[in-house]
């Protein structure tokens, strides 16, 4: 066998193995930890404005160095307050909420440089991340001492036989950094919002409901009237029905933001990938 056939061999044994290699990186499993947030009626303008903790598991299938596609599920809480707001007719208004928020989603990853923990020569690289997923929530609020869910209350006078769903389709899109930490575990950080397909993840989307309409008499409606406008708790006159309750945006938005720490899954020993 001459050297040139011994470089042409060797040339098809690296490529082949770079190929094996990236097949062989295949799966990707962690954890992620970090902060949720949300943007809506109570909150419509500090996109940054961080909540409460959140975390989660990922599993991820790296095709090759560049893309992977993701399945997370993703659990936080989400909240806001009309009375620490800095807008006066919002601390006015005087409405209040949190919600936990459970996740799963899928997305497609795309990486900037070529990476694959402990074979790529690049130990890092930035990634933007998109896809869809579903969000399951549930809005509640504290009224003397006691904690209501708001859902079937119907503050906004929502069909009795149909408030609205508890769930909603989410579009998660983002950015983040990861970096090659040691072997085969790769920490990341990321913010990645999520457009929903509700106004709901606070219960406040529209207008005020005619409260004359219910019976303070009720149980029931006696809270409906109290949780559907609370300004009366802050020493201001009922609002008009039909009024302005929400900011008329139609979708909710919340994110998360945190770090994940994840181990990648080699099946062979190939020199590194450029």
């Amino acid at each position: 066998m001459n050297l040139k056939s011994i470089k042409i061999l060797l040339l098809v044994f690296l490529t082949a193995c770079s190929f094996h290699a990236a097949l062989a990186q295949s799966w990707e499993i962690g954890a992620f930890g970090g902060a949720a947030g949300y943007m809506g009626d109570l909150n419509p303008v500090k996109p940054y404005s961080v909540n409460n903790m959140a975390y989660g598991i990922i599993a991820k299938r790296n095709f090759d160095g560049y893309w992977s596609l993701k399945l997370s599920i993703l659990h936080g809480k989400i909240s806001a307050a009309d009375s620490v707001s800095d807008n006066e007719q919002q601390r006015r208004r005087n409405l209040s909420f949190f919600s936990p928020l459970t996740e799963a989603g899928l997305q497609i990853e795309f990486n900037f440089f070529n990476y694959i923990p402990s074979l790529s020569r690049k130990r890092y690289s930035p990634y933007l991340f998109a896809g869809a997923g579903i969000v399951l929530f549930n809005p509640k609020a504290k009224y003397m001492g006691e904690t209501y869910e708001l859902n079937t209350l119907r503050t906004e006078n929502q069909a009795p036989a149909s408030p609205y769903r508890k769930y909603a389709l989410s579009v998660p899109y983002g950015a983040g950094f990861k970096y090659n930490i040691l072997r085969n575990w790769t920490l990341s950080a990321e913010l990645g919002y999520r457009t929903t397909s509700t106004d709901y993840l606070d219960d406040v989307s529209g207008r005020y409901y005619d409260l004359s309409r219910l019976d303070p008499s009720n149980p029931r409606d006696r809270l409906r009237i109290a949780l559907s406008d609370r300004s009366p708790e802050k020493g201001f006159p009922a609002n008009d029905p039909r009024t302005q309750r929400g900011d008329f945006r139609p979708r909710d938005t919340y994110f998360f933001t945190g770090f994940t720490l994840t181990y990648t899954f080699l099946g062979s020993k190939c020199p590194p990938v450029q």
